[in-house]
C-alpha cells in the first residue's frame, strides 16, 4: 500500500527537506520515525525540495509498506519527531500515486516584517528598511513575472535543470500596514532552485530604487542574468500549498 502524509515543518534547524550526508534534514527524521514505528526500513518521497532554513506550512510526502498501519500512527510520529515537524494526516492512495510528480500546482509565501519583533524569529525576514519601499514598484515587479514562461534570471547557478520554463498563475504582494508586514504570494506548476528568494530580492531592489524595473523586464525578455541580484534570507519563505488531481 502507498500512503500520503501531510505535514508542516519549521525549516530553521534543518538543511532542507532532502536527506544530506553531513546535516540533519526533515526527510531523514521522518524516515527514521516511520522505520521505528513500522519496524522496517521506510523511504519517503517528498513533493519537492526546500532549501536550508525554508519552512513548509503544508507539505506532502508518500511512502509504501506491506504492513498494516497502526491506528495511532500520526500520534506516534508526532511523539517521536521534534516540535519543528508536525504530521497532520496519513491516508491510503493509489499504488502509483506520487507526491512529487503528480503535483500540478505549488504555492509559496514570503514574509517580511517592517519592524523588529521578538515573536516571529526564524519565521519572517525582519527588514525595517522595507518601510522605505515604493510599494507601487514592488507590485509592478511582481506583476511582470506571470507574463513570462521562462525564468533563467531567477535560478541559482549550477542547478542542473533541463529547462527554465515555469507556468506562473499568480505573483503579487499583500501589503499589511496594520501588521507591519509584507507578504509575497506566488503560484506555479514548478519552481526553480532559489527562484522565489531571487524574485523577492528583485522586487526589493526595484522597490528600493536600486534596480530599474526595466532591467528586470529586459532580463526576462532575453533570459539573461540581472545586472545585480539579491537572494533574500530563507527565514521568511514558506511552501503553503500543493495541489493534486485527486483528493489529498
Amino acid at each position: 500500500m502507498r500512503y500520503f502524509l501531510t505535514l508542516a515543518y519549521r525549516g530553521t534547524p534543518f538543511c532542507g527537506w532532502q536527506r544530506q550526508p553531513n546535516a540533519i534534514s526533515v526527510q531523514e527524521l521522518l524516515e527514521k520515525a516511520l522505520s521505528t514505528i513500522l519496524r522496517e526500513t521506510i523511504e519517503v518521497t517528498g513533493c519537492g525540495r526546500t532549501d536550508a532554513g525554508v519552512h513548509a506550512s503544508y507539505y506532502v510526502a508518500h511512502f509504501s509498506t506491506d504492513k498494516p498501519l497502526p491506528p495511532t500512527l500520526v500520534i506516534g510520529l508526532n511523539s517521536i519527531l521534534p516540535l519543528d515537524i508536525a504530521i497532520y494526516t496519513c491516508q491510503p492512495v493509489h499504488e502509483t500515486a506520487h507526491a512529487r510528480y503528480d503535483a500540478y500546482e505549488r504555492a509559496y509565501e514570503y514574509h517580511i516584517a517592517l519592524r523588529k519583533t521578538p515573536f516571529a524569529q526564524n519565521g519572517v525576514w525582519i527588514y525595517p528598511q522595507a518601510q522605505r519601499l515604493d510599494t507601487d514598484l514592488l507590485q509592478a515587479t511582481a506583476a511582470l513575472f506571470p507574463q513570462f514562461e521562462a525564468f533563467f534570471p531567477f535560478c541559482k547557478t549550477h542547478s542542473g535543470v533541463e529547462h527554465y520554463r515555469c507556468a506562473l498563475t499568480k505573483a503579487h504582494w499583500d501589503i499589511q500596514p496594520e501588521n507591519h508586514r509584507l507578504v509575497f504570494h506566488v503560484t506555479a506548476n514548478r519552481f526553480l532552485r532559489g527562484m522565489v528568494r531571487l524574485m523577492v530580492g528583485s522586487c526589493i531592489q526595484v522597490g528600493m530604487k536600486q534596480l530599474p524595473l526595466q532591467a528586470v523586464q529586459n532580463a526576462l525578455e532575453h533570459q539573461t542574468a540581472l545586472p545585480k541580484n539579491l537572494s533574500v534570507p530563507p527565514d521568511g519563505l514558506y511552501l503553503t500549498k500543493i495541489l493534486y488531481p485527486y483528493p489529498v
